[in-house]
């Protein structure tokens, strides 16, 4: 009998952060032979499917004994997770205010991004090992690997599953299979959504940086079936203002049209907010400088599966106008569920406050090492050595609803949280390391509020800069 997978996810395109069960069997053997082990050779490829005939992507070699029913059981889980991780950079051939061919912070991007790090295919080969105790057999005494099988391909991406997220089960002979459905977020259908549990209306002032994520996993294997992006904008007045903006994934979009139907390319990063239109649309910079900023825009994906064209999900983004209370306004960006990122900028009052906590020496007063004495006023008494300062901040919201109360728990736990800066006048070869401050999250505490127990709803939020601030050593 050969070797049986008896269970695995049920979908293809899944989180990381799921538990990802497999169970294996081969009856004849664990009931004919001794010491038997399953064993699972893991492959993880950042580019192309894993090619299980070679170990060019094996990533570790794992075995287990059967259970009580006779089936090797693996949850890979904890293994994969450590194989995924966060996007902070563009990919070569993004592009920058229309500059190309370097790597950037991710989130100021002109247009397109590809992924680096985010999503990984994920191929298991299973194999059944036991001891040869046949006394005519060359391989007497010895461990044998027999009768592989091959899982289904996998992507696998750098997303968790909260407790409340519906898991779906398989049916028929896949009964026991189950998993997380994705579908929502892929950008081949109606109805979807780009990869984020953000509310679909959003704020930013004009300067404002971000990306929007697209999954797109589920395309053919030359270009999927995400088409374009679409930019339209409005007055204040609801009417349309100037022409709908296309950027389309066979244009000349820097990263996006390099590397079609590998990995890099089943998660994008679009370049959606003011900032970003600003590095690069002419129609947008424009409108800004003509006073006739617009009020709000939509942003939305065309797919298109060779018979059907259609569009996702509409996103609204609102341009907050200038509080005349001369309000600092402080963008964090932090890493949502699915291993992406969300934004929200604070306009409200905000404040800093610098903390110290440096070393001291007691310092002799005068001169000992010259000539003559010389009394110096300067010299003497106590003095600082070093100074460790550190920035805090504290941000308050305007008034939120419901479905950003509920959003912003993903910002309280989110393990990576950014002060983002908003567009500049770079010089032409500036490293751009201004525009991403990395923070740490300090309120520990998180209330969510609703409108009938509180009415009208804010937040406040402290965030301490990881980086301690420079000074002198003395």
């Amino acid at each position: 009998m050969a070797t049986i997978i008896e269970q695995q996810p049920l979908y293809t395109t899944l989180p990381v952060g799921q538990d990802l069960i497999f169970s294996v069997s081969n009856n004849l053997i664990v009931a004919s032979q001794i010491k038997v082990k399953f064993i699972a050779e893991v492959h993880i490829s950042s580019l192309l499917p894993p090619n299980t005939a070679v170990a060019t992507d094996v990533v570790g070699i794992f075995k287990t004994t059967p259970n009580n029913a006779g089936v090797g059981m693996f949850n890979f889980r904890p293994i994969i997770e450590s194989y995924v991780n966060t996007d902070n950079l563009s990919t070569i051939g993004s592009e920058y205010k229309e500059v190309g061919d370097i790597i950037y912070p991710l989130h100021i991007i002109d247009k397109f991004s590809l992924n680096n790090n985010i999503i990984k295919y994920l191929t298991i080969q299973f194999r059944v090992q036991y001891l040869d105790q046949d006394p005519t057999s060359s391989t007497f005494n010895q461990l044998i690997q027999v009768q592989s099988e091959n899982s289904d391909l996998y992507k696998v991406f750098n997303g968790y599953l909260k407790y409340s997220d519906i898991l779906d089960l398989g049916t028929n002979t896949t009964a026991n299979d189950f998993g997380y459905d994705i579908s929502f977020f892929d950008m081949i259908g109606p109805s979807t959504g780009f990869l984020t549990n953000a509310p679909t209306t959003q704020y930013a002032n004009i300067n404002d940086y971000g990306v929007l994520p697209i999954l797109a996993s589920q395309g053919n294997t030359n270009q999927g079936d995400f088409r374009s992006v679409k930019f339209t904008y409005y007055n204040s007045s609801g009417v349309q203002i100037g022409s709908i903006d296309e950027i389309s994934r066979n244009g000349n979009n820097g990263a996006y049209k390099l590397y079609s139907g590998k990995i890099t390319n089943e998660i994008l990063y679009v370049g959606a907010y003011p900032g970003n239109l600003k590095n690069w649309n002419s129609q947008f910079k424009t409108l800004v400088d003509a006073g006739n900023t617009p009020a709000y825009y939509t942003v939305f994906t065309t797919w298109d599966n060779g018979t059907t064209v259609g569009t996702s999900n509409t996103y609204t983004i609102y341009v907050n106008c200038p509080t005349l209370k001369g309000y600092e306004p402080i963008r964090l960006a932090w890493l949502n569920q699915w291993g992406a990122w969300d934004y929200y900028t604070f306009a409200m009052k905000s404040t800093r406050m610098i903390s110290t906590q440096g070393s001291t020496y007691n310092q002799l007063q005068g001169t000992w090492n010259e000539a003559a004495y010389r009394i110096d006023s300067f010299k003497g008494g106590k003095k600082a050595f070093r100074v460790n300062a550190t920035e805090k901040v504290t941000m308050n919201t305007d008034f939120v609803n419901e479905s950003e109360s509920q959003w912003f728990e993903e910002l309280v736990n989110s393990p990576e949280v950014y002060i983002l800066e908003g567009f500049q006048t770079d010089s032409a070869k500036s490293a751009l390391n201004q525009y991403v401050t990395p923070v740490r999250l300090i309120t520990s505490s998180y209330t969510r509020k609703t409108v009938a127990n509180d009415k009208l709803m804010q937040y406040t939020f402290e965030v301490e800069k990881s980086k301690t601030l420079r000074t002198q050593s003395v």
